[in-house]
């Protein structure tokens, strides 16, 4: 079990690496919010952290 824990905190921290190294910072918010919304089972920070997402996946030129 411990092994697993280990696997998931060094995929989620790759995960949020990538997210902030193509989206910045604001794509790191979106994605804290996201998380903290679902866990918390908040809708409108889940709602929040997705559109904020969404609009950075949709920008122009990138």
């Amino acid at each position: 079990m411990p092994l697993l824990a280990l696997v998931l905190a060094v995929f989620a921290l790759g995960f949020e690496q990538l997210i902030q190294w193509q989206f910045g910072a604001m794509g790191v918010v979106g994605l804290a919010m996201l998380t903290v919304g679902l866990k918390a089972k908040n809708t409108t920070c889940t709602s929040i952290g997705a559109v904020i997402l969404v609009l950075l996946m949709a920008q122009p030129g990138q």
